[in-house]
């Protein structure tokens, strides 16, 4: 199987959210299957809505940019998908969202045509705890947003949200975590 896994990090090489990806592609390769990365803040993906990605109502077979239809091209000659980023207001960053807002478009992802994959999985690096984020109910609404708003809503049937909790808490945390991504890896898909 193939896995796109998009990361979204300013830091690709120093931060946790590198570290993740890494972790995430050895347990894939692990498990027989391979990988291509779309990391969207190295490759300048602009993640600004023009007016030739607005979605046609009208029209469900309209022609996106060239940008998009090479990003929808990756998208198709991969089985699976995966999303690795930093929890940013209980959400994606930016870049994944604008990523997503432009290339996964009407009557592609969704409307009279619907996304192929039957796998996504989610990687959240979030600095608060389990407890700060059942408090206020931010792990449920990630939930509904990304997994039942976004991957279902685009027709695929198993997506998982994993986040990654209280990332700063220290090296041995860190350490669980990322032993637990490379799991992810090996055996989701």
């Amino acid at each position: 199987m193939n896995i796109l896994i998009v990361f979204d990090h300013p830091r690709r090489d120093s931060s946790f959210c590198g570290a993740v990806l890494d972790h995430l592609r050895d347990g894939i390769i692990a498990a027989g299957h391979s990988s291509e990365v779309a990391d969207l803040r190295a490759e300048g993906f602009d993640p600004r809505l023009p007016v030739a990605d607005e979605p046609d109502w009208d029209n469900p077979d309209k022609v996106y940019s060239a940008e998009v239809l090479r990003e929808q091209e990756r998208i198709s000659r991969n089985d699976a998908l995966a999303f690795v980023f930093p929890v940013w207001w209980w959400s994606f960053p930016a870049a994944t969202k604008g990523w997503i807002d432009r290339v996964w478009n009407n009557g592609w992802a969704y409307g009279a045509r619907t996304l192929p994959h039957q796998k996504a999985l989610l990687i959240g690096a979030a600095s608060n705890d389990v407890a700060g984020y059942a408090k206020r109910g931010y792990d449920s609404a990630m939930q509904t947003q990304l997994v039942t708003g976004i991957m279902d809503y685009c027709g695929i049937p198993e997506a998982r949200l994993e986040l990654l909790y209280d990332v700063m808490a220290g090296p041995e945390t860190r350490k669980e975590q990322l032993s637990r991504v490379r799991d992810l890896g090996a055996t989701y898909f």
